[in-house]
């Protein structure tokens, strides 16, 4: 899918989570439920999550420059790392609020709450069609953590829904608060996981699903490659991946070798989804002759 017509779902998608959020927060304060205030608080997350990403994909957009030479395709990951952020935050404050509520439980009305619960959800349920392009087999890292911050609330709008269902009917109050203890920990698990691989991006690592051994075995199958040493295999952003390395190959002229780096960069392609290389002929081995290299300051 083009980035024009994602930013025209994310736009939509954006439009239809505020008005719920708005709703969730008159509604729980209206009807006393900090369970209904916690799912706002995710919605929040729901909404910062398709800004960062609408952001994201806006300014990643924009051509190379002689100071930014990969371009601004990294801010996708500082989006997410800073949607990770907040999520800790909210979820840290709704579970010191849950345990004072679970302590001190008041009335709610239930009522009140099951009618902005189930708009929430429905609202939930036509944000994820206008994301189902983007769900768990996504590449891109921002729009997957906002598929998944819209799944995980539609979660917790049925949880409050069979809450609120209980608070009607047995008059138990604390379940409120309970509800509200499990939003928070749902956000904590969808923080951690942003975060992870959000660090993992920024570190330099290797992406998930590449293997530095499986690369330097089926490059060397190439028959031109004798050895690949000083392989480097990180992630530019989330679905851009990157690889430089030093392929050791017999004495020929630099013309004689281009048949061979077409090869490489095709297998790079298709095999890994690694759509930028750096390849460094050598007729000799160099003095760095392991697979992987330290880089010292």
């Amino acid at each position: 899918m083009d980035s024009q017509s994602t930013r025209k779902r994310l736009t939509i998608a954006i439009s239809l989570t505020f008005f719920v959020l708005l709703a969730e927060v008159v509604g729980g304060i209206l009807s006393n439920s900090l369970a209904l205030l916690s799912d706002a608080a995710h919605m929040f997350g729901d909404v910062f999550a398709l800004c960062l990403s609408s952001f994201a994909l806006k300014i990643s957009s924009r051509p190379t420059t002689s100071t930014k030479t990969f371009g601004l395709h990294r801010m996708e990951i500082f989006a997410a790392f800073i949607n990770g952020i907040t999520l800790v935050i909210m979820a840290a404050w709704i579970f010191y609020e849950a345990i004072e509520r679970f302590q001190n439980p008041s009335a709610v009305d239930s009522l009140t709450v099951i009618i902005i619960a189930v708009i929430g959800l429905c609202t939930n349920l036509g944000v994820l069609y206008f994301l189902k392009d983007h769900g768990p087999h996504s590449h891109d890292l921002n729009m997957k953590s906002a598929f998944f911050h819209v799944l995980a609330d539609m979660l917790a709008s049925v949880g409050v829904i069979i809450g609120a269902i209980v608070m009607m009917t047995t008059g138990w109050y604390a379940t409120d608060a309970v509800l509200s203890a499990g939003i928070a920990l749902l956000l904590f698990w969808g923080a951690r996981t942003i975060l992870s691989d959000a660090v993992h991006i920024l570190l330099e690592g290797v992406p998930k699903g590449i293997s530095v051994v499986e690369v330097e075995k089926e490059l060397t199958a190439i028959p031109a490659i004798r050895e690949i040493h000083e392989l480097h295999i990180w992630s530019i952003c989330s679905s851009i991946y990157a690889l430089s390395a030093h392929a050791l190959v017999n004495d020929q002229k630099v013309n004689q070798v281009e048949p061979v780096l077409d090869e490489i960069q095709e297998l790079l392609k298709t095999k890994f989804n690694i759509t930028h290389s750096t390849i460094q002929f050598e007729s000799r081995l160099c003095q760095e002759g392991e697979i992987l290299c330290d880089i010292h300051h």
